[in-house]
């Protein structure tokens, strides 16, 4: 499993000068090359490279592999650029957003990051020094730190190429490492259905509630004192925006690192899976009025679910991904869907059977058990037991289904999807 760890350089003046010009020239470079890709079309790296990798090294005064490494960076952008297009991210062709993002070519600013490898940076891991390429020769013995735990693993088992940052007037490498996988539990009990939602980020079927309370009215406050600053436009006030550039971003991604942690760590201690709704293009789908838009909007819910997916792949934890359709509107007991079933936003109130519940955790139950149907109906490979229940079944069953029917060509899926739905509905 790749992971990705960063440590802070602590350059002299004078290395920090040469990192300076050396992030400038290789982004020009990467946007000479953009251009002639968006020009003649050509935008995979070996067809470029034989094109313009001459002129870029004697245009830019640049090293082999830097030359190399800034045609691969725009053809990379090239590449991530298709992948948005074809996956819908930049809407449909036509609008303005796809329009713009495909009618001019990709940009790369004086200060974007830039790839390095192992020629052009070494690592000296019990000095904690670096020694890396510049524009203005190589600059070695430039000390770095970092976390204790993060840096034994950067020594034993980093991998591949680390990327220079420059970030807030400080500098940074970028340096994957390749840890163990561990092996995921093939038969988890249970799932642990995690509802998402603007009033409580989330809440899981065990009962627990990480209420948005707190972080909203924070968010709201940072909104009123950005609309002030940019009403006086004065020096003062564009320095405390950017001072405050980015604290938001930082403080939801903080907390939806915690919030991830202590789901997947219940799940890991308790034996269980973890289940989330698909939530994938919510924001195209959802009608909402203007103050609703910007509130919801403004929480990172992709990144909540990615943080959970990648800590629990770590700790080898099933995780499995549900329809959101209807989860705020059934029942977890009978499973009975009414809009009437929300006579409020916190209250659930069934109006089949009478269960009464908060609302978020009724959801969560719900997509827990959700969870649960797809993992055993796509788990036949993975759980060998299954397949003996099934067996077992089929068995038991044969007179009441009838030969007909076994003959006639009925799934494996589908018989196991009424196995699984008969046992749900005898658990409820």
């Amino acid at each position: 499993m790749k992971l990705v760890i960063r440590v802070k350089l602590l350059p002299t003046p004078h290395q920090a000068s040469a990192l300076q010009a050396t992030l400038h020239t290789c982004n020009e470079a990467a946007n000479h090359a953009s251009r002639h890709a968006f020009t003649t079309g050509i935008k995979q790296n070996r067809e470029l490279r034989t094109q313009i990798y001459t002129q870029i090294k004697e245009r830019f005064s640049l090293g082999a592999q830097a030359a190399q490494l800034a045609i691969k960076k725009a053809c990379n952008a090239y590449a991530s650029l298709r992948g948005s297009l074809k996956a819908g991210h930049l809407g449909r062709p036509g609008t303005k957003r796809h329009t713009r993002a495909t009618s001019k070519p990709i940009t790369f600013r004086p200060d974007a990051a830039q790839p390095y490898d192992d020629r052009m940076l070494s690592w000296q891991t019990e000095q904690r020094t670096v020694s890396i390429w510049t524009v203005h020769g190589r600059m070695k013995r430039i000390p770095y730190t970092g976390q204790e735990d993060q840096l034994l693993l950067l020594a034993h088992r980093r991998q591949g190429q680390s990327d220079l940052l420059h970030h807030n007037g400080q500098w940074y490498l970028l340096a994957t490492i390749d840890v163990p996988e561990p092996p995921q539990n093939p038969a988890p009990h249970d799932f642990i259905g995690v509802d998402l939602g603007i009033e409580n980020i989330a809440t899981t079927s065990t009962g627990r509630r990480h209420s948005g309370r707190k972080i909203n009215r924070t968010r709201e406050n940072d909104r009123r004192l950005y609309r002030r600053l940019a009403k006086k436009k004065t020096r003062s006030a564009k320095r405390r925006a950017k001072r405050h550039a980015g604290k938001q971003a930082r403080r939801t991604r903080d907390i939806n690192h915690k919030i991830s942690k202590h789901i997947v760590t219940e799940a890991q201690r308790t034996g269980r899976g973890i289940a989330l709704e698909d939530l994938s293009g919510i924001r195209e789908r959802a009608r909402l009025k203007k103050p609703q838009r910007v509130t919801m909007n403004s929480w990172a819910f992709g990144q909540l679910g990615s943080f959970i997916a990648y800590k629990a792949r770590k700790a080898g934890v099933p995780l499995v991904h549900v329809s959101p359709a209807y989860t705020s509107q059934e029942c977890s007991q009978c499973h009975h869907i009414d809009k009437r079933n929300r006579p409020s936003r916190a209250v659930f109130a069934c109006r089949s059977c009478g269960f009464v519940e908060h609302a978020d955790l009724n959801a969560s139950h719900v997509i827990g058990r959700r969870g649960w149907w797809v993992w055993v109906c796509g788990a036949e490979s993975q759980v060998p037991a299954l397949t003996l229940v099934v067996q077992g079944w089929m068995r038991r069953s044969a007179e009441a289904i009838g030969e007909g029917e076994l003959q006639a060509g009925v799934s494996d899926r589908q018989r196991t999807r009424t196995l699984v739905h008969g046992a749900m509905m005898r658990r409820a």
